[in-house]
């Protein structure tokens, strides 16, 4: 899915700007993880904008050597090697308890698997809740480590995706992980 910015970022929470295959994308981080990454708009200065919400952006700042090994496979995974986000630390504080709860298990999601709005909800004890699901999924704050990409719709249908390049972005982050067959 992607996001739309449910989680607010403080003006002075730093952050930085990467080139990847698909466009320059963001990411921003606290102590506790990553905060949030922004797939690409289009150009540098929208995606900035989107990481500050609009604000006038604020510098750049050098990111600590755990979050360039975070953007390093980012990178590579937007290159077409897949990568393994399990163990990056993620900060999905100030979120809806719902919203952490989805995408916590949406996390569990393999590679090269799908499941639909309705099979998460129902993972989630929420048999009723596949639109919420997919509220919280399109307010993912975390792209790719938190792979929204992997939730369909009914029937193994695309679905929606908000992040910058919608259902092709999300039918490329598939390809990428050469997703076979869906499981519903």
């Amino acid at each position: 899915m992607g996001h739309q910015g449910t989680l607010m970022m403080r003006k002075d929470l730093p952050f930085a700007l990467f080139p990847t295959a698909v466009g320059v994308c963001g990411i921003a981080w606290t102590a506790r993880g990553i905060r949030r990454v922004e797939l690409p708009k289009t150009g540098r200065r929208k995606t900035m904008m989107q990481l500050s919400h609009g604000k006038p952006a604020h510098e750049q700042s050098a990111p600590p050597e755990w979050v360039r090994a975070v953007i390093r496979k980012l990178t590579r995974h937007l290159e077409g090697a897949q990568q393994d986000f399990t163990r990056v630390s993620i900060d999905l504080n100030g979120l809806p308890p719902f919203h952490q709860r989805t995408l916590k298990e949406a996390r569990r999601i393999q590679p090269g698997q799908t499941v639909t709005y309705g099979a998460l909800a129902r993972q989630l004890r929420s048999p009723k809740a596949a639109r919420a699901v997919g509220q919280a999924l399109a307010n993912n704050p975390v792209p790719i480590i938190v792979p929204c990409h992997r939730v369909l719709a009914a029937g193994g249908k695309l679905g929606g995706f908000s992040a910058a390049g919608g259902v092709t972005m999300k039918a490329r982050l598939l390809a990428i992980e050469k997703r076979d067959r869906p499981l519903f």
